[in-house]
């Protein structure tokens, strides 16, 4: 068998979506299982290094992932460091998700991340980190001492994916998140994540400065105004966004994502790139839950 181009390091997070008059709906999710996922959907070999527990949410996310072709690397059990510290039995993580009136999500979350230090049983052509993992102690140490182990030997890419409520105090946020960018080949981020990390600052303003961190590539999507990125060596590519009735926008900037990564391993110009990974959100945004396109959806939106 042969190994998985891309892995993707960090969390698992049942959604528990609660909408005033329904029942409660449970969507697997996580930013980078998300990821993850929506690579797998487009044909991507993938795998994901997470941390799951043998409890309901647990095996819904692993059989969700498993049947998209998600390979789950050893290291996805709680570690016996978490078993140790906490009273209660290991629980995979959660999140209430609650949508107002255009369908934009607010989350609660009932997370923790610790992986603990691994080695990959493979050479990876390219890793994805980003969102909790990357930056929430105690595990973000494991997942940049893997990047920075396999930095230059394989791409790397991150997206901040800010969650304000776990970032704890801001200074120090926005520290562990331009470490990580500085880290990476390609960074991807919301105007939102922006807006949080850098108030009153413009978002091509701030993609420069990432660029000067040190990424090549630095994509920031923009909700209904689309997608734009600029490149180290000078380069600018616009993606205009499409006009969809929204179901929630639940996993829309991950199956943006997930599209930028498969359209430039396969050579894709960046403008091609864009509008690839602008029509995957689009199509993820008019259904509930992070339900990216696959490859004949996104085909057959792109004409």
């Amino acid at each position: 068998m042969t190994s998985p181009h891309f892995v993707v390091i960090g969390e698992c997070v049942a959604d528990v979506v609660r909408t005033d008059g329904a029942p409660d709906v449970v969507h697997p999710g996580g930013s980078p299982a998300n990821v993850a996922y929506g690579l797998a959907r487009l044909g991507e070999p993938v795998a994901l290094l997470t941390q799951l527990a043998d409890d309901p949410y647990g095996r819904l996310i692993r059989a969700h992932l498993e049947s998209a072709g998600v390979t789950l690397l050893p290291g996805a059990e709680p570690t016996a460091a978490t078993q140790a510290t906490e009273a209660a039995a290991p629980r995979t993580p959660s999140a209430v998700v609650r949508l107002d009136e255009q369908g934009r999500a607010q989350y609660t979350f009932d997370i923790g991340w610790t992986l603990a230090p691994v080695e990959l049983p493979f050479r990876p052509g390219h890793l994805h980190i980003g969102s909790i993992a990357a930056v929430t102690g105690p595990g973000a140490a494991a997942v940049l001492a893997l990047v920075e182990r396999w930095r230059g030997r394989a791409g790397v890419s991150y997206d901040p994916n800010v969650r304000p409520a776990l970032m704890g105090e801001h200074g120090e946020a926005v520290r562990r998140v331009e470490r990580c960018a500085a880290l990476a080949d390609l960074v991807k981020a919301s105007d939102e994540d922006l807006a949080w990390l850098y108030p009153g600052q413009d978002p091509e303003e701030v993609a420069q400065y990432w660029l000067g961190l040190g990424p090549a590539t630095v994509a920031v999507t923009r909700g209904p105004a689309g997608a734009f990125a600029l490149t180290a060596d000078g380069r600018r590519a616009e993606a205009p966004a499409r006009t969809v009735e929204v179901a929630d926008t639940v996993g829309a900037g991950d199956a943006f994502t997930a599209a930028l990564l498969h359209a430039r391993r396969t050579g894709a110009s960046l403008d091609a790139a864009l509008a690839r990974a602008t029509a995957a959100a689009t199509l993820t945004v008019t259904r509930p839950g992070a339900n990216p396109p696959d490859a004949a959806e996104l085909a057959s939106v792109l004409g």
